[in-house]
This record gives C-alpha cells, sequence and structure tokens, in this order.
C-alpha cells in the first residue's frame, strides 16, 4: 500500500521524520511518497492546490496532508474516501477538499477512536500523534469506519478559491502560489486568456495594485522568450502562471499569494 505525504514542515526539524517513523511501525510495509514539504508555513490553499495537481499521477492509496494552523483547536480531525478508492488524512479546514473532490466524495469520517492514534496526543503535533497513525492503520487495511463517527460531507470546511473576473479588455487574476523557481501560479487556464485572444506571441500588459505596470508575452515555452523576459505560459498542470526566463517574476513583481493583476492585450 502506498502512502503520499504533503506537509508545511520542512526538512529542517524532526517533524517529517518522526511522522515517517510513526507510520513504519504501524505499517512496515507501506511504500511513502513524498510529495513535497515545502509549502510555505500555514499556507491551506497551496497545499490544497499541490495536492489536487499532483493526486492523479499518484497511485491510489492513502494520501496524508497536513498544513494545520489550527492544530489544538476546535477543527476537526478527518478521514474521507473518494470513488476511485483513495483515501485522504488531515485537518478539516478544506485542505483535502480540492483533491477528493476530483473523482467525489465517498464518505467521511472523523479521527475519534483512540485505538487508531497514539496513546498520548500533544496539542501541537497532530501530524505525528493523529494523523501519521490514521494513515498507516488504513494502510494496513482498517476500514474507514473504524476510525471514528461519520461526517456530513457538506459540513466540510471549504476553501475560497478566488475566480476571475472578465474586465473590458482584460481579466482581473489572483496570484495563488509562488514555487521555488518565483514563478506565479495564477486562477486562470488557457481557455481564460483565449477568450481575450490572448495567444502564442502575444504580447501583454500586467497592471498591479502597486500602480506598477509591467509587460509580458504569451509563451509555449522558457526558450520561446529571452533571458529577463516576463512570460505567460500554460503549466504542467493546466493552469496558467508567470515567469521569468532565467529569474525570479516573484520578485521581479514583488508578489504575494492573494495579490490581484490585470492582464490585457498590450496596445
Amino acid at each position: 500500500m502506498f502512502i503520499t505525504f504533503l506537509s508545511d514542515f520542512g526538512l529542517k526539524d524532526d517533524f517529517v521524520g518522526t511522522c515517517h517513523g510513526v507510520i513504519r511501525r504501524i505499517a512496515p510495509e507501506a511504500q511513502i511518497i513524498d510529495i513535497t514539504h515545502g509549502i510555505p508555513a500555514t499556507a491551506i490553499l497551496q497545499g490544497a492546490l499541490v495536492l489536487a495537481n499532483t493526486i492523479g499521477f499518484m497511485p491510489v492509496g492513502v494520501h496524508l496532508a497536513i498544513v494545520d494552523p489550527g492544530v489544538g483547536g476546535p477543527r476537526r480531525a478527518l478521514a474521507l474516501s473518494d470513488v476511485e478508492g483513495r483515501v485522504y488524512v488531515g485537518p478539516d479546514n478544506g485542505l483535502l477538499l480540492p483533491a477528493a473532490s476530483r473523482a467525489g466524495i465517498e464518505d467521511v469520517h472523523e479521527l475519534a477512536n483512540p485505538a487508531y492514534a497514539l496513546e498520548s496526543i500533544s496539542r501541537t503535533f497532530h501530524g505525528r500523534d493523529l494523523f501519521a497513525p490514521a494513515a498507516a492503520h488504513l494502510a494496513t487495511g482498517v476500514p474507514l469506519a473504524e476510525l471514528g463517527p461519520p461526517v456530513d460531507p457538506e459540513g466540510l470546511v471549504r476553501l475560497d478559491i478566488p475566480t476571475p473576473a472578465i474586465d473590458g479588455r482584460g481579466i482581473r487574476a489572483t496570484l495563488l502560489y509562488v514555487d521555488s523557481f518565483g514563478n506565479i501560479a495564477l486562477n486562470l487556464d488557457r481557455d481564460d486568456v483565449e477568450a481575450l485572444g490572448i495567444v502564442s506571441g502575444t504580447r501583454v500588459e500586467l497592471d498591479l495594485p502597486s500602480g506598477e505596470r509591467y509587460y509580458a508575452v504569451m509563451a509555449r515555452t522558457f526558450a520561446d522568450a529571452r533571458p529577463g523576459d516576463v512570460i505567460l505560459y500554460e503549466d504542467s498542470y493546466k493552469n496558467m502562471s508567470l515567469a521569468i526566463t532565467r529569474g525570479s517574476a516573484a520578485r521581479m513583481l514583488h508578489a504575494s499569494p492573494g495579490q490581484e493583476i490585470r492582464i490585457a492585450i498590450a496596445d
């Protein structure tokens, strides 16, 4: 059985390794795939989008995801299944739903049975004490319903994922997240930009809330632009992104998640 693991833990501390150890003690045969532990701290939306983008490339199994700024508070701990047979484990803060909803949510249970958690549950490290043990037990074949009472899927916390808005000759988009190369993921896809006549080679204007204005070109690949040029391109997950060839678009544009940007065909 495969267990995939995504978190905002980073790799400088012992958090990821400790969770691996807990899983292996319970399910020594489980194969763990670390999707990433580089989600920025508390960035629930980025974690949810990365999980949703990558889940289709993962084997069917247990999918452990932890970006949990509400740890120790009233938020619930969940395990849920989708119609493809995947099982997701993590906090009820919207993190799991974009991925699980791709195929359709089938069943949801709260993690409330102490038999499937560590004996002592800390208030600050549910990843180790609650989520990792639950994922491991599920990987060994424990039925989802054994972990706790059922939860109405309609009552789960959902994220507010911004939608783009057509604004005259332009489109108002939102910066969703920045990757380690400084590329900026937008809440746009190819249909959104092509509706405005933006195709490969089109020069566009980027207007930021600060009043700064930049120019970019719609490109198919990084190689289509000169070093230092800003490009608008379709990324590997079919979403539109901004990048600078051999540079950081986020640094140049002073970009941060949640920031709005208006994109229009340049005059």
